[in-house]
């Protein structure tokens, strides 16, 4: 369980707080919109109203305290800007940012953050990806050079065997997992049997992947 201290409490800003919700952490949510407040009362520990670039209300928060900083506003960069580097002289371990763009996550990292979220970046690029291929069914960027996709398994495929395929030593892609009705399964080394019915998770380079399955 981590503290989280959550500045800012749009659509972004609440998803957060539900997400933490459901997995259990203490979360501080603030915005100076008292309906926004009201709204994330049900999923945080607690919750204010103030402005975050206010740096006497920040300093009330104790924002030492808290394992994670974020800074979700993102209807207005100046504010966002000021609340991060204020975060950060008042000593927070770890700030993470909202950026909307480009420019402004070079500004953030410049000014306090330590890390940059960029969601409509990040859901753009995962759009493109899972819709622009029938065979990809999801998609996770681990850097820029590598991902874990979900892909069907090609019909060329079924009846082998993970040993018999060797895209490990042909690619260097890994094949992580298999997805059967729903279920995933861990459990898998040479022997098991590939269906043109399930999925499977496979890891490597993002270029080796698309060389592999021609996305």
């Amino acid at each position: 369980m981590k503290s989280i201290l959550l500045i800012g409490l749009g659509r972004f800003g609440r998803h957060i707080a539900i997400k933490l919700n459901e997995l259990n952490h203490q979360v501080m949510a603030v915005d100076k919109d008292e309906s926004r407040v009201d709204a994330v009362l049900p999923y945080v520990t607690s919750a204010q109203i103030g402005d975050g670039t206010n740096g006497e209300f920040l300093a009330s928060l104790g924002v030492r305290n808290y394992d994670v900083c974020i800074v979700a506003i993102g209807d207005n960069f100046q504010s966002s800007l000021e609340t991060t580097s204020l975060l950060k002289e008042l000593g927070a371990r770890l700030v993470v940012s909202r950026a909307t763009r480009d420019v402004h996550a070079k500004f953030l990292l410049r000014n306090g953050a330590d890390e940059i979220v960029y969601p409509e970046k990040q859901i753009a690029e995962w759009t493109a990806i899972r819709y622009s291929a029938d065979h990809v069914f999801d998609y996770i960027e681990l850097d820029k050079t590598h991902a874990i996709f979900e892909l069907s398994i090609p019909e060329g495929w079924d009846g082998m065997t993970i040993g018999q395929l060797d895209i490990r030593k042909k690619y260097s892609v890994n094949i992580m997992a298999i997805r059967e009705n729903g279920v995933m399964n861990l459990s898998i080394g040479p022997d098991t049997m590939m269906h043109k019915e399930n999925t499977m998770f496979v890891l490597g380079s993002t270029r080796d992947i698309q060389k592999c399955f021609h996305i």
